[in-house]
């Protein structure tokens, strides 16, 4: 079961719920009770999602080393 993103009409609140896709029209806020939810419409996220390429070890000494003392190939 996907989580949706919804928004109570009623206390204003924003909540993430587990709901089948084609049954939350009654699910109800979390917080206050009220079937009064609109679905947000959601964005599919990734951990490297638009993330600058981070710049190899030889880089950091090129430019005087960058401090974080980890030494050998390594990213940041």
């Amino acid at each position: 079961m996907p989580i949706y993103e919804f928004h109570c009409d009623k206390c204003e609140r924003d909540s993430e719920i587990l709901v089948r896709s084609s049954e939350w029209s009654g699910t109800k806020c979390p917080h206050c009770g009220s079937a009064k939810l609109t679905k947000k419409f959601s964005t599919f996220a990734s951990a490297n999602a638009g993330a600058p390429s981070a710049p190899p070890a030889a880089s950091c000494a090129a430019k005087g080393g960058c401090g974080c003392g980890r030494g050998g190939p390594h990213r940041h």
